[in-house]
């Protein structure tokens, strides 16, 4: 057996909003990919909090979970992730309480720390410049009294929440998350779907500083990644020029909806390295190709699970490149 087929795979879902098309359109495509994928045996379907970002819709994030775990029977349902500072810890656990008491044993809590949008909207959501910073760990630990089991003179409850235990997961791009994850005892995961560069480091400080915990006695880390697979490698790093113009959008300061894919894109070396820096872990191309860098990925990690985002312009292809894998992976 290949260390592939033993390896679970799960999908991140930015929720993204066409050129030309709506948020309303991106819901139903989010729903359309969640059931595919659940039927294809994808053990996770994780949203991202972004906020009054053109182009990704899943700014209201526990509401969609909600939404997408109404409309599947099995697949797990949560966040990639919700940003922590950005919100009362009492908050999350009454919203997560209420999700997991909606779909029992189906709701996954990913926590972050970045703002998941600029200056101005962070000072919108009333964020504190300087929330997630220090007190990120303090945060964490009221969010976890909230969802554990009440402890005698509890004077504040989550109604619902309180002994719902939803799973919580860290997530992160650096080593602080792995860290604190490993202090804890809790599942990490890296987002190398956007940068890749810290994953190495971050895994080896997670797996060396890992201390066991009634949640986990072994260390458990999942890598996200960006995947698109077509029939051929060459129909593959077409498709794939979508998600790149995204970050060349980001590298040029112009953040935009999903561009159709393009033959050829103009970019400066300087431009093309940055964009190595967000795509460096991509792995796109036709089944074969797909099936050898996944195998190889998870040879370079020791990934305990795979989580996959295709950023693609159209939803046939993004859902024809989840069958793609899925076949690889189960082939």
């Amino acid at each position: 057996m290949s260390r592939l087929a033993d390896t679970p795979l799960s999908v991140l879902d930015l929720a993204p909003i066409r050129e030309g098309g709506s948020a309303a359109d991106s819901f139903r495509e989010s729903v359309a990919l969640a059931q595919q994928t659940e039927r294809l045996g994808f053990t996770r379907f994780w949203l991202a909090e972004h906020h009054g970002i053109e182009g990704i819709a899943s700014a209201a994030t526990a509401v969609l979970i909600g939404h997408v775990a109404g409309a599947t029977q099995r697949i797990r349902v949560g966040s990639g992730g919700i940003m922590l500072p950005n919100h009362p810890p009492l908050v999350i656990a009454e919203q997560f309480g209420t999700l997991e008491t909606l779909y029992p044993g189906r709701i996954d809590l990913g926590l972050g720390r970045a703002p998941g949008s600029d200056g101005a909207t962070m000072a919108a959501l009333r964020r504190d410049p300087y929330a997630g910073v220090e007190d990120f760990p303090q945060r964490l630990e009221e969010l976890q009294g909230f969802l554990g089991d009440e402890q005698p003179g509890q004077r504040v409850r989550a109604v619902p929440g309180q002994g719902t235990q939803v799973p919580i997961w860290l997530l992160g791009s650096s080593g602080y998350s792995a860290q604190l994850a490993a202090r804890l005892g809790l599942p990490f995961a890296f987002a190398a779907q956007f940068a890749p560069g810290y994953l190495f480091e971050a895994l080896r400080l997670y797996r060396d500083n890992f201390r066991p915990s009634e949640v986990l006695e072994r260390p458990h880390a999942m890598v996200g990644l960006p995947v698109v697979a077509a029939e051929t490698d060459a129909h593959a790093e077409y498709l794939a020029t979508t998600s790149q113009q995204k970050f060349l959008g980001m590298i040029r300061g112009r953040r935009t909806c999903a561009r159709p894919p393009v033959e050829h894109l103009e970019m400066t070396p300087m431009e093309e390295a940055q964009l190595q820096q967000f795509l460096g872990a991509a792995i796109v191309g036709g089944p074969e190709t797909v099936r050898q860098g996944l195998e190889s990925f998870l040879e370079q990690t020791g990934a305990d699970e795979l989580m996959l985002n295709t950023d693609v312009y159209a939803l046939e292809d993004r859902l024809r490149s989840y069958e793609i894998v899925a076949e690889v992976w189960k082939g």
